[in-house]
């Protein structure tokens, strides 16, 4: 049982490897589906850890180069193929501009490792979230979206920002449950609920917006923290 975790977390692993190979062969959909799978791992093996009691530095570790493949080489290589449609054939090097979002990754997965700070909460936007938010670009149906995917100074604007909050001070939510009682989760459950009726409603065109409300909540759990210690 104590090897269930650490087999969850290869399959995040794995499922980011034929992600990259989806993309690489021009199937951007079914890579960013790959996303999604990975994204579910990693949330369930984290939750089967604490739920078994499996804790190890070597699942850690191994979690954290998963995401880094999942979640950071994965999302840059469907930017990379946006960008290289984008891009007139002049500035075809911007292009490359895309694996920032690797590196930006890479960065802030390695301070998660060593800043014992990020027990409860996050220090930066998580990589999972990241990796999300580029997931919905080609999953999109909505013309304005579409229209979006090709327009490549949108997409570096993208790179940009998003590499800017994974290594950012802002500290936000964690999806680490002690308990699954609701007077200890209220917020978390609340934001969870509101993400599920968005997407049911909104579709894919709903993570953005569930990213943007997973900052607000957070910004707000923090001042009305502040205000109860003064």
């Amino acid at each position: 049982m104590r090897y269930i975790p650490n087999f969850l977390t290869i399959c995040n692993l794995l499922s980011g490897c034929l992600g990259i190979v989806l993309v690489a062969e021009g199937s951007l959909n079914a890579g960013a589906y790959m996303i999604w799978l990975a994204a579910f791992l990693d949330f369930f093996d984290g939750l089967s850890a604490r739920a078994l009691k499996a804790y190890s530095n070597i699942g850690g570790e191994l979690d954290s180069l998963a995401d880094m493949v999942s979640f950071g080489v994965l999302p840059s290589f469907i930017l990379y193929e946006l960008l290289k449609y984008a891009l007139p054939p002049s500035l075809y090097y911007l292009s490359f501009a895309a694996f920032l979002i690797a590196a930006f990754s890479a960065i802030r997965l390695a301070i998660f490792n060593v800043d014992t700070r990020q027990t409860n909460s996050f220090i930066g936007l998580p990589t999972p979230a990241s990796a999300l938010l580029f997931s919905a670009i080609p999953l999109s149906r909505l013309p304005l979206v579409e229209n979006l995917m090709s327009n490549f100074v949108f997409l570096l604007i993208m790179v940009v920002v998003v590499s800017y909050l994974l290594v950012s001070r802002i500290e936000l939510m964690a999806f680490k449950f002690k308990s699954l009682k609701w007077n200890e989760n209220k917020l978390k459950y609340s934001f969870m609920l509101i993400s599920i009726v968005l997407v049911l409603l909104l579709n894919i065109i709903a993570i953005p917006l569930v990213i943007l409300l997973y900052i607000f909540i957070s910004l707000f759990k923090n001042s009305s923290r502040r205000r109860a210690a003064n």
